[in-house]
């Protein structure tokens, strides 16, 4: 059987408001980004570097190690995360962050220097109107602090990104002097940041658009890649990021589970699941749901029931419809079709699985299927017990419950 056989999608009939999605390379923050959510843990470093070694196999094209001009925990524990990079010959390539000033420049550098690995330092710098008056800035100031910046990672070895910080809010004009200083000195990618979450798709489309005729008309754009940095502050990351890579971004940031600043920035987890709804990841993902285990257990962040794919009851019900229809599936001997036939998301895929309740609106298909898949006899008397109970409740029937039902009926 054909998927079109079964499944009219229309997400790729008529006509399409933008260019098809392509593939693009991932940039994970959540060791630097993501724990700088005022209710996140800063987890244990054998975490960190599990974390790393799930990206890295995963896919993740890149990772941010961290801030090491935060001080001497922040350099020892960035420089183990690249020598754990090193050692294991881990199929990722790392980053760190830095302001545009050499206390923060020169630790990168350094750790570089020290593990033979080239450390992308990621400099960034407030551009929009707003900062620029709140702090008392200029734009002679901002391209002085450029120049210096990329030279200096440049002189010491290390590929250069030049972040500007809140560039969804900046000026153009802005925009166009730093981006032509900081190419000019040797930064080898544009890293395009909405950091307080304005951005909506059209913006991003827009503003990628922006950046790309720039590096064209400096005659870069081949040499120079663009980064997209989205934050959620509206509930827009990830359609955001969506409309950056179709307007030409190279690489899109995220964290696990969507953690940081505020309410935080996209989810990388649900950016590598729509990648690979949308064809363009051919790799395994059935590690992904131990990563968002992993951050939600260690960096305190409890992941909401209804969080897309790796929530609770993502793949789970108790509603009989529902039910009746991945049984009838499964009765077909098809697996394919019991994980489509009510989810848009096939479960297997991403390390989970479709999983049927009994509760108050169950019918009797979800009993005998719960029995079933639990190796339980499904006598009448005990399908007839569980079903009445479900039905006198207001929730799904905790397995006890169930178990203390059919205790009941056998004595």
């Amino acid at each position: 059987m054909d998927e079109t056989d079964v499944i009219y999608d229309w997400n790729l009939r008529g006509n399409h408001l933008t260019p098809a999605m392509r593939a693009v390379e991932l940039h994970d923050e959540t060791l630097r980004d993501g724990i700088q959510s005022p209710s996140v843990h800063d987890p244990p470093l054998a975490v960190k570097q599990e974390v790393v070694r799930l990206l890295a196999g995963l896919g993740v094209y890149s990772v941010n190690v961290g801030l090491p001009g935060a001080g001497p925990r922040a350099v020892a524990d960035s420089r183990l995360l690249v020598e754990t990079v090193r050692d294991e010959k881990l199929p990722i390539r790392v980053g760190a962050a830095a302001r545009t000033h050499p206390s923060d420049i020169r630790p990168i550098v350094e750790i570089t220097q020290q593990t033979g690995v080239p450390v992308e330092v990621m400099t960034f710098l407030g551009s929009s109107p707003i900062r620029m008056y709140a702090e008392g800035w200029d734009e002679e100031k901002l391209l002085a602090l450029t120049r210096e910046a990329v030279k200096l990672g440049v002189s010491g070895g290390c590929p250069v990104s030049f972040v500007t910080e809140d560039t969804v809010r900046s000026h153009p004009s802005t925009l166009r002097r730093l981006f032509s200083a900081a190419v000019e000195e040797g930064a080898t990618r544009l890293v395009l940041c909405d950091t307080v979450g304005h951005s909506t798709p059209n913006g991003a489309y827009n503003l990628i658009h922006f950046a790309h005729d720039t590096l064209i008309g400096l005659g870069v754009r081949e040499s120079v890649k663009l980064d997209w940095h989205g934050h959620n502050d509206r509930g827009l990351a990830l359609p955001n990021a969506l409309a950056a890579i179709e307007a030409g971004a190279d690489r899109v940031h995220g964290t696990v589970l969507g953690v940081g600043e505020r309410v935080g920035n996209t989810s990388i987890d649900q950016m590598l699941v729509n990648m690979k709804l949308l064809g363009h990841n051919e790799g395994d993902l059935s590690a992904l749901s131990r990563l968002v285990a992993l951050v939600s257990e260690h960096c305190c962040v409890p992941t909401p029931y209804n969080y897309p794919v790796f929530g609770k009851d993502a793949f789970r019900t108790g509603t009989g419809v529902h039910a009746a229809a991945v049984v009838k599936a499964e009765g077909k001997g098809d697996a394919w079709l019991a994980d489509r036939i009510y989810s848009g998301v096939p479960a297997s895929w991403f390390g989970r699985e479709q999983e049927i309740e009994i509760g108050h609106q169950s019918g009797v298909s979800n009993v005998r299927y719960w029995l079933a898949r639990r190796g339980l006899p499904a006598d009448e008397a005990v399908v007839q017990a569980i079903f009445d109970r479900a039905k006198v409740g207001n929730r799904l029937l905790e397995e006890e419950e169930i178990h203390a039902v059919i205790r009941g009926v056998r004595g």
